[in-house]
């Protein structure tokens, strides 16, 4: 087991690495560069008086890697590690850690994992009101949860065609043939979420954590809003149902935008997209 020293670290904080880890591949994965940075500057905040833990303020002592996983072989796609953070007087923080990251960089990019609330309405409604909206769910497969069929908001990527890309995607496409811009996209957690203000704030990302006691994980909550003919949503009303043919891993259901909280409620992602739609619906900026 190999050990190194981190980089510009003070005090001094060990780093063990499994037998299958180098440090150059550790120190380059974009998921424990992005955490490791936002951990040392939370840390740093410590520094101001009127911090909660100034008097006694809390240090990375040591990073223990526990165990790695590689996708086609070669890249590193999770790492799982024990990050001991204690202040002198011996208490210590919980820090295990399961690292797999929501992008490389503070806003959406090439590859960044992202979520989008879709919602549909007749044109023939007047307009900026909340009659008849449907929301877009894609059911698939969740081993993690044990479920074959869970209901969630479509996530993917921003492609270099500047369009909201992935299985889900592909699967709308193919379904109602509707096509997502970028450039339609807006960003609800960045209207919500407001960026560190001061060297003292934390410099956490504009996006939602859906489980920050153990995982870095973050995901940019976009909106996206099309009026449609209702004779045409009518047929996908009549179409996505979310029944799946047989062998079809992901499919696709609409929910009645007042009931979408009840039909994907196990889905975090789900929820927070739709307190924040509500939130900032109430506030008149979208």
């Amino acid at each position: 087991m190999a050990t190194f020293v981190l980089p510009h670290s003070e005090p001094e904080v060990p780093v063990n690495l499994t037998s299958n880890l180098s440090k150059d591949q550790l120190l380059s994965f974009p998921a424990f560069k992005q955490w490791i940075e936002t951990l040392q500057r939370s840390l740093s905040t410590q520094k101001t008086q009127s911090h909660t833990f100034h008097s006694s303020p809390y240090k990375l002592r040591k990073i223990d890697v526990q165990s790695v996983d590689f996708f086609g072989g070669k890249r590193l796609g999770f790492v799982k590690l024990r990050a001991e953070v204690s202040n002198d007087d011996g208490e210590q923080l919980p820090g295990s850690v399961f690292l797999r990251g929501g992008s490389v960089g503070m806003m959406v990019s090439n590859d960044e994992l992202t979520s989008v609330w879709l919602i549909l309405q007749p044109d023939d409604v007047p307009e900026g009101t909340e009659n008849e909206k449907q929301v877009i769910l894609a059911l698939q497969p969740r081993i993690a949860a044990g479920s074959l069929s869970m209901a969630e908001l479509p996530a993917g990527m921003l492609d270099d065609s500047g369009s909201f890309s992935g299985g889900a995607a592909k699967e709308i496409a193919e379904e109602t043939g509707l096509e997502i811009p970028a450039s339609d996209l807006i960003n609800m957690t960045e209207l919500a979420i407001p960026d560190a203000l001061s060297d003292s704030d934390e410099r956490l990302q504009q996006a939602v954590y859906p489980s920050p006691g153990g995982c870095d994980e973050f995901i940019p909550i976009f909106l996206w809003q099309k009026r449609v003919p209702r004779g045409q949503l009518q047929k996908w009303r009549g179409k996505l149902t979310g029944l799946r043919e047989h062998g079809e891993k992901i499919t696709l259901m609409l929910s009645p935008l007042d009931q979408v909280w009840r039909h994907g409620g196990r889905d975090g992602k789900v929820l927070a997209g739709w307190a924040l739609y509500q939130g900032l619906r109430q506030e008149g900026r979208i």
